[in-house]
């Protein structure tokens, strides 16, 4: 196929807080290539998943959830959304109807001020409005979608359920028919930009995300320290280092007797097997680094600020 019909763009998902952009990337892509878990501020940085077929190839980009700035790594999360934006061909934001139909004032609060910003922007922009499995009477969109084509006059206004997948494809074949035409610009077979060991370390966290209480799992992060292939025994050896900002919060970690990182290792370990591929040897340690979050240095090496 010539490259003169051929479609490849990047598309930035943006959005608040637990919208849902990393559960429509996932079902999007037909394939698990970030982590998922009902606390908001899951995602801390820019996570790149491709779709490629005969006609198209769609760089996602899941960026943080938009909210208010506190420390330095909140800041550094914000400036991923930024950076993602200034690289897009497509903007998408993601949007909870279910919210927004509930407390109407949310969404001037949450997204006026990125309306403001974005307002001059002349790029395709995509609001997907997530969630309309959460309520039967569909009616009751019509104020939001008032709303958000004052806020968005020039945007395409997309319902749709991540979560069941209602409306994907259609959502897929409008956003094909607003990329720019060019050649693909990664090989077909690849489904994200990011490493094994960044991906060994989110599905790591996701697990302390289910597992920990409400205010736990902001101040814990993962490190993959040691990989290695042992020849002898056919495994994958992977020593993770879990980070937590004071001891008490170690102690929830570990749990009683061992038994929430135990639980903890068993269920990242699985998922990880599904990952490579193959046998998997995981050990999982605790260690207490206060103030990470505010630690520069330490978050450069995580991954988590541009260098």
């Amino acid at each position: 196929m010539s490259t003169s019909t051929f479609r490849c763009g990047w598309v930035a998902l943006m959005g608040p807080p637990n919208a849902g952009k990393s559960t429509l990337l996932n079902a999007l892509l037909g394939q698990k290539v970030t982590i998922v878990t009902p606390k908001p501020q899951t995602t801390r940085n820019q996570i790149v998943g491709i779709l490629s077929d005969d006609t198209a190839q769609m760089i996602f980009m899941d960026t943080p959830g938009l909210t208010q700035v506190r420390g330095r790594l909140s800041k550094t999360m914000i400036q991923a959304v930024w950076q993602s934006l200034g690289q897009a061909d497509v903007i998408m934001p993601v949007l909870d109807s279910h919210l927004y139909i509930r407390h109407p004032e949310y969404l001037e609060r949450d997204m006026a001020p990125v309306a403001e910003a974005l307002a001059s922007d002349d790029r395709p922009m995509l609001v997907v409005v997530n969630k309309v499995d959460l309520f039967a009477d569909k009616s009751r969109m019509l104020p939001l979608l008032t709303r958000l084509h004052e806020m968005w006059p020039k945007a395409e206004i997309f319902p749709a359920s991540a979560l069941l997948k209602d409306g994907l494809s259609e959502l897929k074949d409008l956003l094909r028919s607003r990329l720019p035409e060019g050649p693909a610009q990664f090989p077909e077979d690849q489904i994200s930009t990011a490493s094994l060991r960044f991906m060994v370390a989110e599905i790591v966290r996701e697990k302390l995300f289910l597992h920990l209480r409400q205010e736990v799992p902001y101040s814990v992060a993962v490190d993959v320290e040691q990989w290695e292939e042992d020849a002898a025994t056919g495994q994958t050896v992977i020593h993770a280092v879990i980070y937590v900002a004071r001891p008490m919060h170690k102690a929830m970690v570990i749990g009683r007797a061992g038994a929430g990182i135990k639980q903890i290792g068993t269920e990242a370990r699985k998922e990880i097997v599904e990952l490579l591929e193959g046998k998997v040897h995981l050990e999982l340690w605790v260690k207490v680094r206060e103030h990470w979050t505010e630690d520069a240095a330490f978050l450069r090496d995580l991954g988590l600020m541009a260098e």
